[in-house]
């Protein structure tokens, strides 16, 4: 939704872009106006002629350096000051009209021009660059592709690599929220996760009619938090309620492009994780499992009562920055395709030319699509895999989603294999990826006798070339959402 005009907020200008003639140009009209001096006045004192001054000042005419340095010298400013200032919010405002009527986007769609001129009140100027800002808007929705989506991923996951996972800031938040209830050691019980909720003042609502699109609904005005009243197997309703209180306690706002809307869950997955396996228990669990030569993702699992993955996952948070293990983390469907990944470990993932590595085939000599072959599913499976980037010890285990079944695999390289429970293996295999000879093209001989004589008929995946559903929220039925409140705003 726009916000009303009066409280339309001004985008910051980066000084790099305030050099061009009409945003200098309009700086020269706010210092003018503010030493309260004519047109005249500036023109004896400088001797430019009144009308060159205002050509300058209305951007019709680039000022040269001379001129320049004798009316910073007439305002008493510098010459950076001059070109690169802080404009006012009318000046702003002017100055994002130009270039917005003046942008690709304006010119495409063949909008009108508007003459901006010190008669314009500052309510049409401001009406003027929200309808712009709109359909800035709109553009960027209907532009967000599957493509855009992999590189905003690309570019947080290189963040994440940055940080070895490790989001401090987030752990402190949790943190605090721990200490109000009181929290020690172990598993985070049912009564403390209802102590944290009480304490963030919201009540829990289980429905049975929770839109179809969401995992749960939070009205921020009733401080109520909907969760569906049947269980989902693929998602713990306990993270789920921790990810929506999440966005609560992070302070976070609609997101403005799929990169934002990215963080953010990345951000309550992290968040919902440092609640269910707290920092200070999880990171003296995984000390005295290494002392021991006995990390395990199982044995994570299994003392904070979470899934396979999300213990995997919480040890790519812990395990460089508390015990300097580098390490790579795998979320694998059953047809190879990756869905999660993360590595600072030097491990080579298959990736597209932007560097998305999600939606790529993993290797089919790989940890991650061998268990799937793996008879016994109770054990979790581990193998070395010796791959152009070095030898890795990998750990891996399938888990039955709604979509179908997925392994969940955690890897650590040859030298760092010596702490983990699941060192002394039988299984070893060789992977030459990302050479196609290794698993992507078939033998001459397989393939001159069935190039000619083989017709198969691809599944259909429609939805990669689909844009992604617009508005704030990707994926999200924004008026089944709303419809939905308003049904329960009486209850």
């Amino acid at each position: 939704m726009t916000a009303p005009a009066s409280a339309l907020p001004v985008r910051q200008t980066p000084a790099a872009d305030l050099l061009d003639s009409f945003s200098v140009g309009r700086h020269l009209r706010q210092l003018r106006k503010q030493h309260n001096l004519t047109l005249a006045q500036v023109s004896t004192a400088t001797g430019m002629a009144s009308s060159q001054l205002s050509m300058l000042e209305n951007g019709k005419r680039e000022a040269k350096v001379s001129q320049l340095h004798k009316l910073a010298q007439l305002y008493a400013v510098s010459l950076d000051t001059l070109t690169s200032g802080t404009p006012d919010r009318r000046t702003a405002l002017e100055i994002e009209l130009d270039r917005a009527m003046n942008s690709p986007l304006a010119q495409q769609r063949n909008l009108p021009q508007v003459r901006i001129s010190p008669r314009m009140s500052t309510e049409v100027l401001e009406a003027l660059v929200g309808l712009y800002r709109e359909i800035e808007h709109q553009a960027d929705q209907t532009a967000a592709t599957p493509e855009e989506a992999r590189r905003a991923n690309v570019d947080l996951r290189a963040e994440m690599r940055a940080r070895n996972n490790y989001f401090p800031e987030l752990e402190a938040e949790a943190g605090k929220l721990l200490a109000k209830v009181d929290y020690h050691q172990g598993p985070l019980s049912q009564h403390a996760i209802g102590a944290i909720t009480e304490h963030l003042g919201f009540t829990l609502h289980h429905v049975t009619d929770l839109p179809h699109s969401t995992r749960s609904v939070t009205d921020l005005d009733q401080m109520r938090i909907y969760l569906p009243q049947a269980r989902n197997s693929d998602h713990d309703p306990r993270t789920v309620l921790l990810q929506a209180l999440g966005h609560y306690v992070l302070g976070h706002r609609a997101p403005t492009n799929y990169g934002d809307f990215l963080r953010q869950r990345v951000e309550t997955n992290y968040f919902a994780a440092a609640l269910q396996m707290p920092e200070s228990s999880t990171v003296l669990h995984l000390r005295t499992a290494k002392k021991n030569k006995q990390l395990a993702v199982e044995d994570l699992r299994d003392s904070f009562a979470v899934s396979y993955e999300s213990a995997a996952h919480r040890m790519t948070n812990l395990l460089t920055h508390h015990l300097e293990l580098p390490v790579h983390f795998l979320r694998v469907h059953e047809s190879g395709t990756i869905y999660k990944a993360y590595e600072n470990d030097g491990v080579c993932f298959p990736a597209d030319h932007t560097g998305a590595i999600e939606g790529q085939p993993v290797c089919r000599f790989w940890t991650a699509r061998q268990v799937f072959e793996v008879a016994d599913q109770f054990n979790s499976f581990d193998s070395y895999t010796d791959t152009p980037s070095g030898t890795f010890w990998c750990t891996a285990r399938v888990e039955h989603a709604s979509g179908g079944d997925f392994a969940t695999s955690l890897g650590v390289p040859y030298v760092h294999a010596k702490w983990f429970r699941g060192r002394i293996t039988k299984y070893r295999d060789t992977s030459s990826c990302p050479d196609e000879r290794c698993c992507r093209r078939p033998p001459e001989r397989m393939a001159r006798q069935w190039e000619k004589r083989a017709w198969p008929s691809a599944r259909a995946h429609s939805h990669l070339l689909a844009a992604l559903p617009p508005g704030a929220f990707p994926g999200v039925d924004e008026m089944a959402v709303y419809a939905f409140l308003e049904a329960h705003a009486e209850d």
